[in-house]
């Protein structure tokens, strides 16, 4: 008797799980949507539900302005939910690869990424920057101002910055430096080489695993997790800036995003990351980062260059436990060959426009 008893719970458990693995009803998400209000932390648990279980429903505007309401506009969660419609339509193009099919893919990447900073042109490039701070969690984003900058990128002097023109005034000074964190405000940096390196150089000891796939600009790409510890982080970290720019302090931390990967040529197409280990004493609470890269031409030659960067920063107020969100959102603009002068004109100071699905 009690040996059938334990036939009926495996039983019972094993078609527990099947139907846990059947694709997400559209009221099946719908709930899990609002359930975000009340149980922030579940958002987590409804990315991981459309990765692993996929969607059984046409994915409409509505749904999409729901997920955007309800889910504060998380951009992983907008990514995860395309994701899924991706692969309802087209279910074969969307497998994962098998392990034979991967093997060496990432060795392969690593070579990729070394080529592309071994190969890197000496150029110039205009960077239009909108920054907009907001109260923590509401995605309420008030942009504060505008920035032209000119980017140049020699292999002998790396990258110099030189502001052009704030909220749309022309700047004078000519002053050039290895970056712009002179400015009042939020800045970032490292874009162009020391992003991308420092997830494929050896130091790193970086972990990739396979998570899904996905299309950028009309290329196949497989997705892989990364991970950087703390210790390994060596070109890593936070820092804190100054009321009148400049950065006062900094602390160490680890590493953590998603990395796409053309399935063909292995390039990068776009990296995202969040920091981790930060300590739990210091002002900056959390960075997050995403780059997109696509080929450029410079000279009448291709190269992989950042296209679009957006940068995260949130910072507990001094004296005060409430949180703050500063955002960057960089758009390059015009590469063209070292030397050439960069100018700014009207339509540069214009804010960037939300991509919506």
């Amino acid at each position: 008797m009690k040996r059938l008893v334990l036939i009926l719970i495996l039983l019972g458990t094993s078609l527990a799980v099947f139907s846990q693995d059947k694709p997400l009803t559209q009221a099946e998400y719908v709930k899990m949507l609002y359930g975000l209000q009340t149980k922030p932390s579940s958002k987590s648990d409804i990315i991981d539900a459309l990765r692993r279980r996929g969607i059984a429903f046409v994915l409409t505007d509505g749904v999409r302005g729901l997920t955007r309401s309800k889910g504060a506009n998380d951009e992983e969660l907008k990514r995860a939910l395309e994701e899924a419609e991706r692969r309802r339509v087209d279910p074969e193009g969307s497998k994962l690869p098998t392990v034979v099919e991967t093997a060496g893919f990432i060795d392969k990447a690593r070579d990729r990424a070394r080529e592309t900073i071994d190969e890197m042109p000496d150029f110039v490039v205009k960077q239009l920057i909108t920054r907009a701070e907001a109260y923590a969690g509401t995605g309420n984003w008030k942009p504060y101002d505008t920035l032209v900058i000119a980017v140049s990128y020699s292999t002998e002097k790396g990258e110099q910055y030189r502001l052009l023109a704030q909220n749309g005034a022309p700047v004078q000074d000519s002053t050039t430096a290895n970056s712009y964190s002179g400015l009042d405000g939020a800045t970032s940096g490292g874009e162009f080489v020391e992003d991308l390196a420092k997830i494929f150089k050896p130091e790193s000891k970086t972990r990739f695993d396979l998570l899904t796939t996905d299309t950028l600009r009309g290329r196949r790409a497989l997705v892989y997790e990364y991970t950087i510890n703390i210790e390994n982080n060596k070109d890593g970290g936070v820092g804190l800036k100054g009321q009148k720019g400049g950065v006062v302090d900094s602390a160490p931390a680890g590493e953590k995003g998603r990395v796409w990967l053309d399935r063909e040529n292995q390039r990068v197409l776009r990296i995202e990351y969040q920091l981790t280990d930060i300590p739990p004493s210091f002002a900056v609470k959390a960075v997050t980062k995403s780059i997109d890269y696509d080929m450029v031409e410079i000279a009448g030659e291709k190269y992989l260059l950042p296209i679009v960067s957006d940068f995260r920063g949130k910072v507990q107020a001094i004296n005060s436990n409430r949180l703050f969100e500063n955002r960057n959102v960089i758009r390059f603009r015009n590469y063209q060959k070292y030397g050439t002068d960069v100018i700014a004109v009207d339509e540069d100071s214009e804010p960037a426009v939300e991509t919506k699905p």
